[in-house]
C-alpha cells in the first residue's frame, strides 16, 4: 500500500503534461471561434500565398530570428555572475526545448546541469533565471503600453486604452516589486510576506516566513546584479519583441500584403497591443494568432485574409519552430562539449 505522501506525489506529477495540453487546446477553440466571426478560410488561396515566398526572403526571416534570439539571451548573461552572452543563448534554447518536450521541471534540470558544467554556483544561476522571467513578464505587460505611444498620431480606440493601462498596471507591479527588494532587507521581507499572503488566497499551507527568508536571501545575493543588470535587461528584452514584430512585418510583406493593405504601424502596432497573449501555451499559439487575423482583416479587408492567414503560419513556424531545432542543436553542442571537457 502507497503513503499518503506518495499518493500525493503522484497525483501531482503524474499526469504533468495534462494541463499545458488542456489549456493549448482551450486557446485552439477560443481561436476557432474567433475565426468564424470573420469568415471560413480558403485554404487554397492561403497555400497559393505560400508560393511567393522566396529564399532570399526565408534567410532574411532567419536573420531576423537570430537577432531576436540574440537580445532574448543579453538578461541572463547579466543577472548571473561568470555567464558569458554565448552561454546565456545556450542556456535559454535549450531549457526552451526541453521544456517544450518533456514535464516540469526538466528545464530546470538541464539549467542547472549546463551552470554545473560551465563552473557557475546553480543557486545563482537559478536566481538570475527568476530574474530574467520577473523582467520578461514586465515587457510582456510593458508591449501594450508601446503599441498606444506608436499609435499616438491617430485616434486611439478606448478598448486599446484601456489595455494598455491595465497591462502598464501589471508591468509596475513588478517593476516595482524588483526595485522594492533592492532597497534592503526590511522591504524585501515585506515583499516576501506580501507574495505569501497574496500566494496563500490560491493555495493552502503558505509559510509567510519561509518567503520572506527566501526573498531576503535572494535580495542579498542578486542585488548588485539586479542594480547593474536591470536597465539593459528591460531595453533588450523591449528589443526582442520588436524583433518578434518585425518578423512578422517581414513575413507579411514576403507573402504580398503590400503597405497600401496593411501599414508597418499598424502591424507593428497590433502586435504590441495583443503580446500579452503569449501568456498562453506555445506563446498564444492560437489566441494570439486569431486575435492578430481579425485585427489585421477588419484594416485590409476580407479580400486579403488568406495572405494575411498564411504569413501568420510563417511567421509562427520561424519564431516557433525555429528556436526548438536551435535548441535542439545546442543541447547537442553541450552534450559534446561536457563529453570532451576534462574532469
Amino acid at each position: 500500500m502507497n503513503s499518503p505522501g506518495e499518493t500525493d506525489r503522484r497525483s501531482r506529477t503524474g499526469h504533468p503534461w495534462l494541463k499545458p495540453l488542456l489549456l493549448f487546446l482551450a486557446s485552439l477553440i477560443v481561436a476557432w471561434i474567433v475565426v468564424g466571426f470573420i469568415g471560413a478560410i480558403d485554404w487554397s488561396e492561403v497555400a497559393t500565398a505560400f508560393s511567393r515566398l522566396s529564399l532570399g526572403s526565408l534567410l532574411l526571416l532567419i536573420l531576423g530570428l537570430l537577432a531576436r534570439q540574440a537580445f532574448n539571451a543579453v538578461p541572463l548573461s547579466k543577472f548571473v555572475p561568470g555567464l558569458t552572452w554565448r552561454r546565456s543563448v545556450q542556456n535559454d534554447l535549450g531549457a526552451n526545448v526541453v521544456g517544450t518536450f518533456a514535464p516540469p521541471p526538466s528545464d530546470v534540470v538541464l539549467r542547472v546541469s549546463m551552470f554545473n558544467s560551465w563552473d557557475i554556483n546553480p543557486i545563482d544561476g537559478m536566481a538570475g533565471v527568476t530574474l530574467n522571467m520577473i523582467t520578461f513578464y514586465a515587457v510582456r505587460f510593458l508591449a501594450p503600453v508601446l503599441g498606444v505611444v506608436l499609435l499616438a498620431t491617430q485616434e486611439v480606440e478606448r478598448g486599446h486604452l484601456v489595455t494598455a493601462a491595465l497591462s502598464a498596471l501589471v508591468a509596475f507591479c513588478l517593476i516595482g516589486a524588483l526595485v522594492a527588494v533592492m532597497r534592503g532587507d526590511a522591504m524585501a521581507a515585506w515583499v516576501g510576506r506580501t507574495a505569501a499572503r497574496v500566494a496563500g488566497k490560491v493555495k493552502d499551507g503558505i509559510d509567510e516566513d519561509a518567503w520572506s527568508i527566501a526573498v531576503v536571501d535572494f535580495r542579498g545575493r542578486m542585488n548588485e546584479t539586479l542594480r547593474a543588470g536591470l536597465l539593459p535587461a528591460l531595453l533588450t528584452l523591449i528589443a526582442m519583441v520588436l524583433c518578434d514584430s518585425l518578423i512578422l512585418l517581414m513575413s507579411l510583406r514576403f507573402i504580398g500584403v503590400a503597405a497600401a493593405q496593411l501599414s508597418a504601424l499598424d502591424i507593428i502596432a497590433g502586435f504590441l497591443l495583443a503580446y500579452p497573449l503569449t501568456l498562453m501555451p506555445l506563446a498564444g499559439l492560437g489566441v494570439l494568432d486569431a486575435a492578430l487575423l481579425a485585427a489585421y482583416t477588419d484594416i485590409a479587408g476580407l479580400p486579403w485574409e488568406a495572405e494575411i492567414v498564411a504569413a501568420l503560419i510563417v511567421w509562427r513556424t520561424i519564431t516557433i519552430g525555429g528556436p526548438l531545432v536551435l535548441g535542439s542543436l545546442t543541447v547537442v553542442w553541450w552534450r559534446r562539449e561536457t563529453a570532451q571537457a576534462p574532469p
